[in-house]
């Protein structure tokens, strides 16, 4: 069902007219993209973890940090 919009005041150009219809429009249509149920999310499993890819812990913070702080090949 179209939906009529009536200019009740002034005298708008036909591209003010035009912008004025493109903004209701797409908030229109962000309303409803946003009301419609999306996917459901799933659940990260252990082989994306990147903690997985970690060595070790981390080193402690500390005078002495910096040289714990690569990875040993």
């Amino acid at each position: 069902m179209p939906t009529v919009i009536r200019v009740l005041k002034g005298n708008p150009t036909p591209e003010e007219l035009a912008a004025a219809v493109a903004v209701v429009r797409a908030r229109a249509a962000a309303a409803a993209a946003a009301a419609a149920p999306g996917p459901a999310p799933r659940a990260r499993g252990v082989w994306s973890d990147p903690a997985r890819t970690l060595p070790g812990a981390p080193p402690a913070p500390g005078p002495d940090a910096w040289r714990t702080s690569y990875w040993p090949t």
